[in-house]
């Protein structure tokens, strides 16, 4: 399997980008359409906990770039990043990017997000 392109529509824009081919991502693929709450955390992601947690195959403690999406083992947390703050994140699974510009979160509250492969 190769990387997926995905679409994902929050606040009536649509950004697009792509999942990696790991468990988490075909995990979450598999339950796609989806839409999430999401929570803006720490001023520099949009998060969604999951009840249970989600497959991992490359667990690591690495920093991350704006519109990384990634899984955060621990609390079964779904996350965009849309600011740097140079933080290095332990037990984190990358799963996706998103090619589009985020800038709009910095001011954004808690939001629904709707992904689908695009």
């Amino acid at each position: 399997m190769s990387n997926t392109n995905i679409k994902i529509t929050v606040n009536n824009q649509t950004l697009s980008g792509q999942f990696f081919d790991n468990k988490t991502a075909q995990a979450l693929l598999a339950q796609f359409p989806e839409t999430l709450p999401m929570l803006n955390l720490y001023g520099r992601e949009m998060t969604y906990r999951f009840k249970k947690a989600l497959p991992t195959d490359q667990l690591s403690t690495s920093g991350y770039q704006v519109g990384d999406i990634a899984y955060w083992a621990p609390r079964h947390s779904f996350v965009i990043f849309y600011k740097q703050t140079g933080e290095v994140i332990s037990d984190l699974q990358k799963i996706g990017h998103i090619d589009s510009d985020l800038a709009f979160l910095n001011h954004a509250g808690d939001l629904q997000f709707q992904f689908k492969q695009a």
